[in-house]
C-alpha cells in the first residue's frame, strides 16, 4: 500500500536508500506533517517496517489493515506495552518506524518524545533519520489529504548508533539520547529541504472548519 501511495497515487523521490543497513534491527525516525507520513515512509524503504500508529486508528477496515500488516498501536499518553512490542520486533532483527514528534505539525523536529531514545538504548538498534517532505505544505490544514500526483520527497539519513554515556544516570543518558536523535533528524530535514527545494509548512495550521478527531 505504501508503494501504491508513493508511485501510483503520488510521485515520490527517494534518496539515501544506501544508508539503510541491509540486515539487523533498525529504527526509522521520521518527521510528522500529515496522515500520510508513515505509509509514505514504508513505501520508500527497501526494508519492511512495523510503524507505531495512534491506537484509535485501529478501527474498521483501516484497523484490520493495520493489524494484518503488523503495525503497532500506541497510546501517546504513555504506552509501555507498545514500546515493549516494538522492542520485540527489533530483537528479532526487524525494523520499526516511529514519528517521534508525536503529533502532526511543522515537521522540523524542534522537539520529540523519548520513546525513540528508549528503544534505541534498550534494543541496540541503529536509528535512521527520515525526512518526509511535501505531504503537507504551507496553507494546508494538518487533517488535509494532499491532492493526488503531488510530488513527495523521502530522504534516509546516515544510521546513528545510540549508546549510554559512561558515568551518566539513566535519566541523563535518556535525555542525551533524545537530543542526539533530535539534532540528527533536525539537521537531516534541513539538508533534505535544501536538496529537494521542498519547504516545510511555515504557517500555523488554520482552525478546523468542522468537528474531527484529535491528532
Amino acid at each position: 500500500m505504501g508503494r501504491v501511495l508513493d508511485h501510483v497515487l503520488y510521485r515520490t523521490t527517494v534518496l539515501g536508500r544506501q544508508n539503510i543497513p541491509s540486515k539487523g534491527p533498525v529504527i526509522f525516525a521520521a518527521n510528522h506533517l500529515s496522515y500520510l507520513d508513515g505509509p509514505v515512509m514504508v513505501g520508500a524503504s527497501p526494508r519492511y517496517m512495523h510503524v507505531m500508529v495512534r491506537h484509535d486508528m485501529f478501527r474498521g477496515f483501516l484497523g484490520w489493515v493495520l493489524h494484518a500488516s503488523g503495525q503497532i498501536p500506541v497510546d501517546r499518553s504513555g504506552d509501555r506495552a507498545a514500546l515493549q512490542a516494538a522492542k520485540g520486533v527489533l530483537e528479532r532483527g526487524e525494523c520499526v518506524g516511529i514519528l517521534p514528534e508525536g503529533t502532526r505539525g511543522s515537521g522540523d523536529a524542534a522537539s520529540m518524545n523519548s520513546g525513540v531514545a528508549w528503544l534505541a538504548l534498550n534494543s541496540g538498534a541503529v536509528v535512521v533519520p527520515v525526512a518526509v517532505l511535501g505531504t503537507r505544505i504551507t496553507g494546508e490544514h494538518k487533517d488535509k489529504i494532499p491532492p493526488l500526483r503531488r510530488r513527495f520527497h523521502v530522504s534516509f539519513g546516515e544510521a546513528l548508533k545510540i549508546e549510554r554515556q559512561p558515568g551518566m544516570s539513566g535519566r541523563a543518558s535518556m535525555d542525551a539520547a533524545v537530543e542526539q536523535i533530535r539534532e540528527a533528524l533536525s539537521s537531516h530535514i534541513a539538508e533534505a529541504v535544501k536538496i529537494s527545494g521542498q519547504e516545510l509548512p511555515d504557517d500555523p495550521t488554520p482552525p478546523r472548519t468542522e468537528q474531527s478527531g484529535n491528532d
